[in-house]
């Protein structure tokens, strides 16, 4: 009886080709919860940027606002000028605590999405 010769050009690497394919296994599928958790973060970033385009909306129309107020119907007293400015400030204001608690809850949901991953 003869013994077969081995083929591979390195009998070493051919004697830890099992361990190789146990490492790459785990290695794939450790990277699968990661994906997951950039995914997250990216849903997260994305809600900021909505957050973000709803407040300089409000900043828009805000300044749109004052624009026509002197296009049209112009304030005749500094009384009805300085109504017009306040109630244009709340809004901006309004807007402001909004994008602010959307921050603040954002870090929750941010956290909530990565428990679920994991």
């Amino acid at each position: 009886m003869t013994k077969p010769k081995d083929t591979t050009a390195n009998p070493a690497l051919a004697a830890t080709q099992p361990v190789l394919e146990w490492w790459q296994k785990q290695f794939s599928q450790g990277a699968t919860p990661m994906a997951h958790m950039q995914l997250a973060w990216m849903q997260s970033m994305a809600d900021a940027m909505q957050f973000e385009a709803e407040f300089l909306q409000a900043l828009a129309e805000s300044g749109q606002k004052i624009a026509q107020s002197f296009d049209g119907e112009t304030p005749q007293t500094p009384t009805e000028m300085q109504e017009r400015y306040q109630q244009l400030i709340k809004e901006v204001t309004d807007a402001q605590m909004e994008r602010m608690q959307k921050a603040a809850e954002l870090s929750h949901d941010f956290r909530k999405r990565l428990w679920e991953e994991i």
